[in-house]
C-alpha cells in the first residue's frame, strides 16, 4: 500500500497533511477537555458558549472555521482562532515528520508522539499542568513499542532497554534537580508534570533524546525568559512553564537530532 502511495506524486505529501489536520481536530478536543476533567470521547463536540451539538459539516478542520468566518452557527458567538491554528500546526508536524521517515510504521508512532508534545505544549501554556492521561499513557505505549523492536523501528534504533535508561534518566534526572532546587529556594520549582513528560520523552527517544531535551529545553527557557525579563523591565524571575520547551526540543531531536548532534560532536573534534 506504501509503494503505491509513494508511486502518485505528492500524494503521500497531501495523505500526512490531511492526518495531521484530522489529528489536530481531535487534539483540540483534549487541548480542551482533559484539564476539565473530561471525556474525550463523549460527548459529541459542542459550542462551549450555547453548548448546541456541532455537527459534520461544521467540525471539517480549517475549512468550517474559513466558512463560518470563525463564528459558531448556532450563537454568533467568536471561535477561537487557537481551533484552527492547532490544526494547521498538527498538519505541518505531520508533513514534517513524514519527512524525516517516510511513510510507515515509524512515521505513525513518531507522528502521534509528536502531536502528543503539541497538545502537552498549549495545555501546559495554558492551565500550567501536563496531564497524566498524556505523559503516563505515553510511558506505557512508548516502552511497549520499544519491546516489539524490530518488528517497529524505532528512532535511532532504540531498543527495550535503551527506552527503559532514557525513562529512568528522563524522570530521574529532573527528580533529583527538582528535589535540590527545593532545598536550596526552599520552593518548588518544577512540578511532577514536567518530571513524567521527560520519562515519556525518554522512553520515545532513549538516553540521547533526553540529553539533548534537557540541555535544548533549558536554553531555549533561558532566551524566552531573558527576553521576557527584557521587555518587562524585570528584574526578578519571570515564571514560565517548562513543559514546552522540553516538548519543542524533543520534536527536533525527532526531526534533526542524530545530524545536529554529529555536527556538535565534529565541531568539538
Amino acid at each position: 500500500m506504501f509503494a503505491s502511495l509513494h508511486a502518485s506524486p505528492g500524494m503521500p505529501d497531501l495523505l500526512a497533511v490531511l492526518l495531521g489536520l484530522i489529528l489536530g481536530s481531535f487534539l483540540n478536543a483534549c487541548i480542551y477537555r482533559l484539564p476539565r476533567e473530561m471525556s474525550i470521547v463523549r460527548p459529541r463536540s459542542s459550542c462551549p458558549s450555547c453548548n448546541h451539538a456541532i455537527a459534520w459539516f461544521d467540525n471539517v478542520p480549517i475549512v468550517s472555521y474559513l466558512l463560518l468566518r470563525g463564528s459558531c452557527r448556532h450563537c454568533g458567538v467568536r471561535i477561537p482562532i487557537r481551533y484552527p491554528l492547532i490544526e494547521a500546526a498538527t498538519g505541518l508536524v505531520s508533513w514534517l515528520v513524514f519527512n524525516r521517515f517516510g511513510l510507515g510504521p515509524t512515521y505513525f508512532v513518531y507522528f502521534l508522539y509528536s502531536a502528543s508534545l503539541l497538545a502537552v505544549s498549549v495545555i501546559d501554556l495554558e492551565h500550567r499542568i501536563i496531564p497524566d492521561e498524556i505523559s503516563l499513557s505515553g510511558i506505557v505505549i512508548g516502552l511497549l513499542l520499544a519491546a516489539m523492536t524490530p518488528v517497529v523501528e524505532m528512532l535511532d534504533g532504540i531498543t527495550f532497554l535503551d527506552a527503559v535508561i532514557g525513562l529512568l534518566l528522563g524522570g530521574g534526572s529532573l527528580l533529583l534537580l527538582a528535589m535540590a532546587y527545593e532545598a536550596v529556594r526552599k520552593q518548588e520549582g518544577m512540578g511532577g508534570g514536567d518530571i513524567k513528560l521527560l520519562a515519556m520523552i525518554g522512553a520515545f527517544t532513549g538516553w540521547k533524546g533526553v540529553v539533548f531535551t534537557v540541555f535544548g529545553g533549558s536554553l531555549f527557557a533561558s532566551v524566552v525568559g531573558i527576553t521576557l525579563m527584557v521587555v518587562r523591565r524585570s528584574n526578578g524571575q519571570v515564571p514560565i512553564p517548562f513543559g514546552p520547551f522540553l516538548s519543542g526540543a524533543s520534536f527536533v531531536y525527532v526531526l534533526a537530532g542524530d545530524r545536529l548532534l554529529r555536527a556538535y560532536w565534529s565541531l568539538l573534534q
